[in-house]
C-alpha cells in the first residue's frame, strides 16, 4: 500500500512548500501595503475576546471593519476601536464590502452551518479569506469554499492557530526528525465541560457537536504525530445528557485511527469532560505534549530528556496566526493551513459520524 503523506511534509509547519498564493488580481492592482485590513464577520466570543484584542497587537495587519446583525454590538465596536461608519457592515449589506479598498481580508467567525455561504460571498467581493474552524459542516461545503476562492484569485487560510504556535512547531519537527523513532501509538484528547444548552454547539443544523469543534484539534494531534492521513477509521458516542444533545448531536466521541504506516491512533473529544493532552509513542520513546490544544501554556516532555516550552500570553496566538498569514498574503507565499487542510480534516468528521452511526469501520478515500 502506498503511504499517502501528510500536509505536514507538504507545507510550511516544516519548511517544504504548498499550494502558492496565485498572483492575483487583487496583488497586481494594488499599491504595496505594509498592513493589510481585516473585517471580522460574526462578533461572538471568539472575535471580541480573542481576535479583536490580537488585532491590536499584529504588525502584518489591523480591524478595519465589522459585520454583524446587531445593532448594538456595531455601534459599541464603532466606539471602542474607532471603526469609521464606511466600514460597518450588516449580513444584507455585506456584499458591499467589494467596494471598500480598506478592507483586504474578510476573517468568518460564524457558526460552521454559515460558513461556506460567507466564505464564497467574500471571494466573489475580491476578498482573501480566513475561515474560522471547523472550515465547515460537509467536505462538500469544503470544496466549494476552496474553488470560489481559487476562481476568485483569492487565498483561503483556514483558523488552525496551533500551526502558528512554537511548542506545536518544536514537537512536530522532532517526531520528523526520529527522536523517538518509528511512530507507532498516538492518543490525543480534547474537551471541556459546557452547561450551555441553546448556544450553537447545541445546535446540530448551526453546526454543533463536539467533533467539529473540539474533535478538529484531536485530529490534527493524529496528523501532526504520524504526518499520514488516516485510511480507515471506527468510533463510538455517547452522552451523559440526552436531553441536550439528541439526533445525532454528539457530547463525546472516541475514534480510532488506522494510518498507512501501521501506526495507530485513539482521539477522544467531548463537552462533558475537561481533558487536553497528546501522548505519542514510538520505537525509541515517548512525547508528552499537556496542555496540548489550550491558548497558551503548553509544555512537551520527551522520554530521552529535553523539554518544550514556550511560554507567552493570550492572545498570543491568534496575534501569531493572523500577522503570519498576513504576510504570505503580502509576500505571495503558502498559507500554514490553506483551505485543503480544512478539507482534510472534515473528512476524517464525516467518516468518523458514520463509522459512529454504522458501528463499523469506514475506509477514507
Amino acid at each position: 500500500m502506498t503511504s499517502r503523506r501528510s500536509f505536514l511534509q507538504t507545507t510550511a509547519i516544516t519548511g517544504a512548500a504548498t499550494t502558492i498564493l496565485p498572483n492575483t488580481l487583487w496583488a497586481s492592482t494594488r499599491p504595496a501595503k505594509t498592513r493589510l485590513g481585516v473585517a471580522l464577520v460574526g462578533l461572538g466570543y471568539y472575535s471580541t475576546d480573542l481576535l479583536a484584542p490580537a488585532l491590536q497587537k499584529t504588525k502584518n495587519c489591523y480591524l478595519a471593519g465589522i459585520v454583524t446583525g446587531t445593532p448594538e454590538k456595531a455601534e459599541k465596536w464603532k466606539k471602542q476601536y474607532n471603526i469609521p461608519d464606511k466600514n460597518i457592515y450588516s449580513y444584507q449589506t455585506f456584499d458591499q464590502i467589494a467596494n471598500n479598498p480598506d478592507i483586504d481580508v474578510v476573517y468568518v467567525v460564524l457558526p460552521p452551518s454559515m460558513h461556506e455561504e460567507y466564505v464564497v460571498r467574500a471571494a466573489k467581493a475580491g476578498k482573501q479569506v480566513w475561515v474560522e474552524k471547523p472550515m465547515a459542516v460537509t467536505a462538500k461545503e469544503c470544496q466549494n469554499m476552496i474553488d470560489a476562492c481559487t476562481k476568485n484569485k483569492v487565498s483561503l487560510a483556514v483558523g488552525y492557530r496551533l500551526h502558528h504556535e512554537p511548542n506545536t512547531q518544536e514537537y512536530v519537527k522532532g517526531l520528523r526528525d526520529g527522536k523517538i523513532g518509528k511512530i507507532q501509538m498516538v492518543s490525543c484528547s480534547a474537551g471541556y465541560y459546557d452547561n450551555r444548552t441553546t448556544h450553537w454547539k447545541q445546535k446540530k443544523e448551526m453546526g454543533g457537536g463536539v467533533m467539529y469543534d473540539m474533535g478538529v484539534y484531536v485530529l490534527q494531534g493524529a496528523r501532526l504525530a504520524t504526518g499520514e492521513e488516516p485510511i480507515a477509521v471506527t468510533a463510538q458516542q455517547y452522552t451523559t445528557r440526552p436531553d441536550v444533545y439528541k439526533n445525532g448531536l454528539d457530547e463525546t466521541t472516541m475514534a480510532q485511527l488506522i494510518f498507512p504506516s501501521g501506526a495507530r491512533a485513539a482521539v477522544q473529544t467531548s463537552y462533558g469532560m475537561n481533558m487536553n493532552f497528546l501522548d505519542v509513542t514510538g520505537s525509541k520513546g515517548t512525547l508528552r505534549m499537556e496542555p496540548y490544544s489550550a491558548y497558551n501554556g503548553q509544555q512537551g516532555i520527551w522520554s530521552g530528556g529535553g523539554k518544550i516550552e514556550h511560554p507567552y500570553e493570550v492572545p498570543w496566538q491568534q496575534t501569531k496566526q493572523m500577522d503570519d498569514d498576513a504576510e504570505a498574503i503580502m509576500n505571495r507565499k503558502p498559507m500554514l493551513a490553506p483551505g485543503e487542510e480544512g478539507l482534510r480534516d472534515i473528512k476524517i468528521v464525516e467518516a468518523i459520524y458514520e463509522a459512529a452511526r454504522t458501528g463499523r469501520e469506514v475506509k477514507i478515500s
